[in-house]
Order: structure tokens, then sequence, then C-alpha cells
């Protein structure tokens, strides 16, 4: 265990976070600058017409909208060189038809939703853009390199090569993966491995780049490229996962093609057959558009989004983000779902678990010794202690003659005693045998052992243990009986303590050492065997999985700035038990959907047929077309009310 007083913990804090915020090139993206002068030409249209300006001002206004909205739309929705027709297109002649029989208005507000939904895209695909590239941040620009004749010279630690050899100074971030040469401390890997405790590094050990280096002086050795490093190797795996999945649609969407061209093709056979067999132009085009509008799939669109959409404002109200109607509706086929372990089923702070007195030393003694040692310290540990010590209501002592040694502990005079708090590796085994087998009992089970020694006699052994969250044991039955599966552990900590903290939360599939590139391996052999896995995580180390899964929620109030944006949904206030309601909602969700496209599939039938077989005035079929959004955008706004949660949550119970 590594210590050190305040002066020198103050220079070895590491930096505060960037406060998030929006991109900086926010403005930059083209689809937001259109969208927004879209929206300005379409609210100064719709101010003029309802202020009586003659009708070629507002006229030119809307038009204007259509120009500078559809553009883009129109050329994604043709997209030439994949042969396709989508829906994109579709709304742009839809808005041009409803234009060419005097609603312009109507087009226009259509345009509008449309190249909105178009900039909303754009700036969230930048966002996760910067987040990834942000985490290349965390190696440092430059490094320390010792020549063969020890003389040391300040590089980029892209120069850095295999073989060179660097020197990483107390607080400093490592700049390469190596192997240690020289030297002890104890490293803060927790970014890449999700440790919650600095972990000892001696002679012959590996480090990573990006890493942070405790009060010890390293000397080691780079054994792998800068491209090569665990932290380049995450950039990689989020960015290609991500590739993957923003392949992802609605399911409306995965036909939108299909009908679109349908629809295209009909307008057109009723405009241009009719003309041929000598019809009325006028009365051909009237008759056209009128199929054009009551086709249209607004009321098909307004089915599936109006309950997705309220579910999402719904789950945010209690305290879990959304990020995307897509998600909200891939929830509910959620068939496993993935805990990272530190941060995540625990809180990711140590706590002195249990305390272990030899014989003639109270429990409250042997606290109160080791905080009076610890007293001067910011290490984890070290808070764990005092605070234990101070939910007990000890009288702290006082301490003198401070001093610590990277990966072993810290001594002090303590009420005129040499107190030690450290590693039971100093505990000579002939002589302690008894102390370090409660030491050693205490690592089996996961904890982290702290031997404390009076004047060289050993006083006890305090256990110190990451805090499972009081909702973690409630939440994996909850999400056993939601999806039929128990729930997986995977974790870059020991096996010890992955193996105590799933017995604790009633978790029996469990996998740990874990690097985030074995995190991804496994999130893909589950689905490889055709699971649909939903990752819970908190690190940048959790990252690459949360991509990789088929969702990923992030822990809301400690969640790096990259498992955030990584991340399908976020627990805002870390609370669990929403994570199973949230996937019965997506379900009820799904359901009412599916009602709405039967209510919004009937109306287009029949006004299709009555225009097709009959006719079909345009007022009528117009009011139809209205009514059948009305109605289906109301039925899904039922998810709205709280009674919507407090039936997910009953549901679960029962």
């Amino acid at each position: 265990m590594t210590t050190s007083p305040p002066a020198a913990a103050t220079a070895i804090r590491p930096p505060s976070p960037a406060p998030r915020r929006l991109p900086a090139r926010l403005w930059a993206l083209p689809e937001i600058r259109w969208a927004a002068l879209a929206t300005v030409l379409f609210a100064a249209g719709g101010l003029a017409q309802l202020a009586g300006v003659p009708s070629p001002v507002w006229w030119t206004l809307y038009l204007a909208c259509y120009a500078t909205g559809g553009w883009e739309p129109a050329l994604a929705g043709l997209a030439l060189r994949a042969r396709t027709l989508d829906v994109d297109l579709l709304m742009i002649v839809a808005a041009l038809g409803a234009a060419s029989i005097g609603q312009v208005f109507d087009g226009a507000l259509l345009i509008v939703i449309f190249a909105t939904s178009g900039a909303l895209e754009a700036f969230a695909t930048a966002r996760t853009a910067d987040s990834v590239r942000a985490l290349l941040d965390l190696a440092p620009d430059r490094a320390t390199r010792v020549d063969a004749d020890g003389a040391e010279t300040v590089v980029d630690t892209a120069d850095l090569h295999v073989g060179d050899v660097i020197r990483v100074r107390p607080g400093e971030r490592i700049g390469a993966d190596a192997v240690v040469l020289d030297g002890a401390s104890e490293v803060d890997q927790a970014t890449i491995t999700g440790e919650p405790l600095p972990v000892a590094k001696t002679t012959g050990d590996e480090v990573f780049a990006g890493t942070l280096n405790g009060t010890g002086v390293l000397l080691a050795r780079v054994h792998r490229e800068a491209g090569e490093s665990v932290i380049a190797r995450i950039v990689a795996l989020v960015e290609e996962a991500s590739a993957t999945k923003a392949r992802t649609q609605l399911f409306i969407e995965k036909v939108e093609q299909r009908y679109s061209v349908g629809v295209v093709a009909a307008t057109l056979a009723l405009f241009i057959v009719p003309l041929l067999f000598g019809a009325d132009l006028q009365s051909t085009l009237l008759r056209a558009m009128t199929f054009m509008i009551v086709a249209s799939p607004c009321a098909v669109v307004l089915a599936t989004m109006p309950p997705l959409l309220s579910a999402i404002a719904l789950a945010g109200r209690h305290g879990v983000l959304i990020k995307s109607a897509v998600v909200m509706e891939q929830l509910a086929d959620t068939t496993v779902v993935a805990f990272d372990k530190t941060g995540t089923l625990t809180e990711g702070t140590p706590r002195v678990a249990e305390i272990h007195p030899v014989a003639g030393v109270s429990a409250e003694e042997l606290l109160r010794l080791a905080a009076g040692a610890e007293h001067a310290s910011e290490h984890p540990v070290a808070a764990a202690i005092l605070a234990a010590a101070r939910d007990r209501h000890l009288a702290i002592p006082a301490a003198a003659d401070f001093t610590s040694t990277p990966g072993c502990g810290v001594r002090a005079i303590v009420d005129g005693r040499l107190v030690e708090v450290g590693s039971p590796a100093v505990l000579d085994e002939g002589r302690h045998g008894e102390i370090r087998s409660v030491a050693s009992t205490v690592q089996a089970a996961g904890g982290t052992a702290v031997v404390v020694t009076a004047d060289g006699v050993p006083a006890g052994v305090l256990a110190v243990t990451d805090r499972i969250r009081p909702a973690a044991r409630d939440t994996v039955t909850a999400l056993t009986a939601v999806t039929g599966t128990s729930p997986v552990l995977l974790t870059g900590d020991n096996r010890g303590a992955a193996g105590r903290l799933a017995a604790e939360a009633g978790i029996t599939d469990v996998h740990a050492g874990l690097l985030p590139a074995d995190k991804v391996q496994r999130v893909r052999t589950l689905q490889h065997d055709g699971r649909r896995v939903l990752l819970v995580g908190d690190g940048v180390n959790d990252a690459p999985a949360l991509a990789a899964a088929d969702l990923g929620v992030a822990m809301g109030r400690h969640g790096s700035d990259l498992a955030l944006h990584s991340a399908d949904a976020v627990l805002v206030r870390d609370d669990l038990t929403a994570l199973p309601a949230v996937i019965a909602l997506s379900r009820r969700a799904r359901r009412l959907v599916t009602a709405n496209l039967v209510i919004a599939g009937t109306f287009i039938t029949v006004l299709v047929a009555w225009d097709l077989f009959g006719h079909l005035p345009l007022p009528l079929g117009v009011a139809g077309h209205e009514g059948s959004t009305v109605l289906v955008g109301l039925n899904g706004l039922r998810l709205l009310a709280d009674a919507a949660w407090r039936r997910a949550l009953s549901g679960l119970a029962s």
C-alpha cells in the first residue's frame, strides 16, 4: 500500500476532468446549419401567413425552407449509388405534392421535421467521435526517455519505440505500455482494468500507457508501439463496434424502402396512365396527389414514434436517459444482461468490511492505531480506514514521523509506538504465521488485507473491500425474471474479489481478470450463442464492450465521458432497480406500437382503396389521413403517465 503526506499528495493528484460541453465544432456541422436555417424560414413563413401578408411573400419563405432543409434529405433519399429509394425521398415528394395542390404549410412542416432529425443524428455522431478521440488524451504527450549512458531526454510519446527505456516519476501518467526494469510504486490503472485500488508494481511487472503512477519512481522498457498500446486498442475497439451498431434501424425503417418505391410507382401510374387515355390533367394530378397524401406513412411513423418517445420521456423522469427510439425499441429484445463490477454492481469506494485483532487488542484499538498512522495519507485504503474510525466515533490520535514505502505501506509514531500499516508481504512467515493465515483468508475471499503492527508486533488485520450497491441483489433477481437468464459478471478485477461480489449479488456466471478486449470477446461469444446482450458499465475500460454489446448502459454519476458516450442509455442516478423496469417498459411500448400499426394500416388501406376504386374527395382524404395520425399519436402518449412506470415495476414484482 502506497501513501504520501499531504504536501506530496497535492503534487500527484490527477488533473480534474474537463467539464462536459457541446462539441466546439457544433456549428461546423452542415446538417445543423441547414436545419436551423430551414426552421427560421418556416417560422417566418408561418408568422407572415398569420399576419395576413400577401401570399407571394410567405410562399417564397416556405419555398426557401423547402430548398434549405430538403436538398440533403432528397439526396440521401435518392441514394443513387446504393440504388435504393427510401422514406426521405418519399417525404420530399409528398411535400412538393402538397405544395402543388396549395398545402405548402404542411409540406414545409415535413421538411423541417426531416431536416431536424438529420441534424440531431449528425450531432450525436460528432459527439461520439469527439469522446473517442479524447480518450487518447489519457496518454501523456511527452515522456522521459533514458539513453544507454543514463542521460534523460524528454520526447513525444509518439516517438517511443519498442526497447526504449523511460523513467516515470511520482504523479506522472505512463507514456507507453512497458515492463518495469527497476523501482517500486503503485499505479492507478482503473482506466484499463477497472480495479478500484492502485496496483503495486515492481521489477518485471507490466504497466500501461495512460495509467497514473503513485509515489515511487519507475524505470521501464517499452514493449509495444504507441499504436498498439492497450489504450489505442480501446479506441479502435470502440470505433469498430460503434460503426457496426450504427447500421441498426427501427423496425419500421427496415420496410420503408419497399413501401416508398411502391407509393412512388403507384402515384406515377395514377398520374401517367389516365393521361394516356385522355383524362383531364388537373383532375388526374389532384387524384394522384390525394393518393400520395393518404398513402404517405405519416400515421405509420407516428404509430411507432409516440409510444417510444413517451417511454423515453417517462424513463427520463425516473433516472434513465435513453438516447434514441431505436434503443428503446431494442431494450425489449434483451435476453441477457452483463455487468461490470467496480462502480457498477459496487459503489467503487473501498470500505473496511472486517476487523481481525490479535488476542489482547480490541477492534477499536486496532482501528484507532491504523487511522492515526494513515491520517496523513490520501490513499484510497487510508480513506477507508479513516472513514471506518469516524463511523465508530473513535478519536484519531496524532501521528509523527510519517513515512511511506511504495508497494509496502506506511509507518508513523502513534501514541509513542511505531505503527506500521501495509501489505502482508512485510510479515515474516516463520514469526507471524498466524497473522499471515488471517491475511491469506481475507485475500482469498476477494478483499485487500491490511496488516497493522505496533512496535514490530502484529496487532491485527483489516479487510478492505468495495461496497456492493444495496439494490444489486434485487436487481439481479428482477433481471433474471424479466429476461429469463441470470446476468453475467465481466470484470478486470481478480478472481477472488469477483467471486465474493458475485456471491453477494446472486450471480453464478463470472469472468474475472479481463482486459477491455477480453470483455469485447466475451460479449461477442454471448452474441454468437444467439443472445441479445445488454452490458452495464462505468469506466473507460468498459467503453469497447458497451459499444460492442447490442445495448450498452452506463452509470451516470461517476461514469467516464467515453463510457457515457459509447453507451446507448445512462442510469443517471446509478439506480440499478430502474434497469429491469425500463426493459419491461420497452416491451409495453412495443405492444402499443403493434396496436398503432394495425390502426394506421387499416386507415391507409381504406383510404387508398377508396381513392383507387371510387372517388375520394381531397378534404375527406386529408381528414382521414390526419385523423388516423392524431389517433395513433394520442394512443402512444399513454406511456407519458407515471402509472405506466408503476405498472412496469408491479409487473416485475408479480
